[in-house]
């Protein structure tokens, strides 16, 4: 007897940003699947899929976010649930997909006695049963190499460079934050044609989300400059950075980052900054409380959708981005 084996594609979604996962759906013409999600009274989770995925191609697709129903840690637990259950429920393939993968700032140890989280959690959703990873703009590249299987790292790029051509004209200075972020920015600059320019900042030494700005290189004086980042957290960076940017003389700026966290004091700092216009994607939900007119919030929906498609057709995922990605 010889069989021809079907591939089926499907796609289930927890519950931290449910809207961008019916987005991504809805562009490969499919429904989420159904899927229970609950909690016993202690507060534990529970997952039931809700029609066989035996022999599917299984994408489960978790923002690793604090909402105002969930923690992060929630969010990231009810993630590794779908994918045990997933695998006991004999799906073929499974794939998880995080537009934002948590604990991805502790990539290293900074200091003595931290942990590496960035590398606990690809250690979790390996045992769980995950054999592939999909993620935006992760905080460092190198969290790649902390999973073992394959890793498709998407850049949002595209998505705000589109924003920022259409929006702010062509004498720009793309800028970049801090030391570490040089690559993105001059990544960004190229695809503007743009001149590059650099804040440089300091971390205060024993204290979390704490920066000192000091200086910038590169020439800004009566241009638009945009600051480039991979995410907004508690703003202290990006509004520090845009201070030093208007006192050296820049006309006007903005900020175009993949991940709007924005937590703590952010919403307050970006409302009362010198900033015009801060352009995210909707890889993390933004509750109405954080939405104000500074903020402009871009689908990330598209590129999700088409690397999810090249990974089920076993196409090139990097095509899609001209190989951006994998800078």
């Amino acid at each position: 007897m010889e069989l021809v084996t079907k591939k089926r594609l499907t796609i289930v979604a927890g519950r931290s940003n449910r809207e961008l996962a019916e987005a991504v759906a809805h562009r490969l013409g499919l429904e989420l699947a159904p899927v229970e999600l609950t909690e016993f009274k202690n507060g534990e989770l529970h997952c039931k899929f809700g029609e066989s995925i035996r022999g599917a191609d299984l994408f489960i697709f978790q923002t690793h976010c604090s909402t105002s129903e969930q923690s992060i840690n929630d969010a990231v637990m009810e993630h590794l649930i779908m994918v045990d259950a997933a695998k006991r429920a004999s799906a073929k393939r499974i794939t998880i997909v995080a537009p934002f993968y948590g604990y991805g700032r502790q990539d290293r140890k900074a200091e003595g006695r931290e942990p590496i989280t960035a590398k606990l959690l690809a250690n979790m959703f390996e045992v769980a049963g995950a054999k592939r990873m999909v993620s935006v703009d992760l905080h460092s590249g190198q969290i790649q190499g902390f999973f073992d299987g394959p890793v498709d790292h998407l850049t949002a790029m595209p998505v705000l460079v589109d924003w920022i051509s259409q929006n702010l004209g062509d004498d720009l200075v793309v800028v970049s934050p801090d030391a570490g972020r040089v690559k993105v920015a001059e990544r960004y600059a190229n695809q503007l044609h743009a001149d590059l320019a650099i804040v440089h900042k300091r971390r205060v030494k024993g204290a979390k989300n704490q920066v000192e700005a000091k200086d910038v290189v590169g020439d800004v004086e009566g241009r638009t400059c945009v600051l480039i980042d991979d995410m907004i957290d508690t703003a202290g960076t990006i509004v520090a950075a845009a201070e030093q940017l208007i006192d050296h003389g820049a006309a006007r700026v903005f900020c175009a980052t993949t991940h709007g966290v924005f937590s703590g004091p952010a919403i307050d700092r970006l409302k009362n900054s010198r900033i015009e216009k801060v352009v995210i994607t909707d890889t993390l939900p933004l509750p109405p409380e954080k939405r104000i007119d500074k903020i402009e919030v871009l689908s990330a929906a598209g590129i999700i959708a088409d690397a999810i498609d090249a990974v089920f057709e076993d196409t090139s995922v990097s095509e899609i981005f001209d190989g951006q990605n994998q800078s």
